[in-house]
Order: structure tokens, then C-alpha cells, then sequence
């Protein structure tokens, strides 16, 4: 599948997820929790690499996993926005709570 195609699509479930944010924000955020980012990648490897279980298993291994630094993430900026605090800090403690997480993930998928 050409790299424009794979990219005008992966963009438009982005900006749609963005724009029902507006309207229905937990609606949203339900979508863009949805595996539907894993779902384009794996068939974006799925085309490039037809039959590579290997690669489809290590793929999804990574994503599985990857789910608790991302969870880290959501508690961390969560919270900060319950505390009201400012959108830089909020997303500046989620991403330093989840590079710690990533960390560890990529130390204990190895």
C-alpha cells in the first residue's frame, strides 16, 4: 500500500477522533483508546511484511505491554487536571511518568 495512502488514512481517524472531541469529548476519548492506531500498524506491517507472524507476535507482544505506560500516562495527567494544574505540567509529569514506564517495558520485553 503506498506510504501517502497509509498516511491520509492513519491522519483521518486522528482528526476525526479530534473533532468528536469537541461534541462528545468522552466519546472520543473512548475512540482514541480503541486499538485503533495498533490496528492501522499492524495492517500497515501486514501489507509491508505478509505472513511475518514473528513480526505480527512481536508487534502485539510491545502493544500489550505498552498499555501500562500508557495507563501511567492517563493517571498522571488525570490527576494533574484534578489538581487544576497547567496543561504544559500535566502533559510534561504524564510523559515524564510514561518515558519511566517505556523504560521498563522495553528492559522487561527484551
Amino acid at each position: 500500500m503506498p506510504f501517502l495512502l497509509k498516511l491520509l488514512i492513519t491522519n483521518a481517524v486522528i482528526i476525526g477522533c479530534a473533532q468528536l472531541g469537541r461534541k462528545l469529548p468522552t466519546m472520543s476519548g473512548l475512540i482514541a483508546t480503541m486499538p485503533l492506531t495498533s490496528l492501522l500498524v499492524l495492517l500497515w506491517l501486514a501489507a509491508d511484511n505478509p505472513g511475518d507472524y514473528r513480526l505480527f507476535s512481536a508487534y502485539t507482544r510491545g502493544v500489550l505491554w505498552g498499555i501500562i505506560p500508557t495507563v501511567l500516562f492517563f493517571v498522571a495527567v488525570w490527576l494533574c487536571f484534578r489538581r487544576q494544574l497547567t496543561l504544559p505540567f500535566a502533559l510534561s509529569a504524564g510523559f515524564g511518568v510514561w518515558l519511566a514506564g517505556a523504560v521498563v517495558h522495553q528492559w522487561l520485553v527484551k
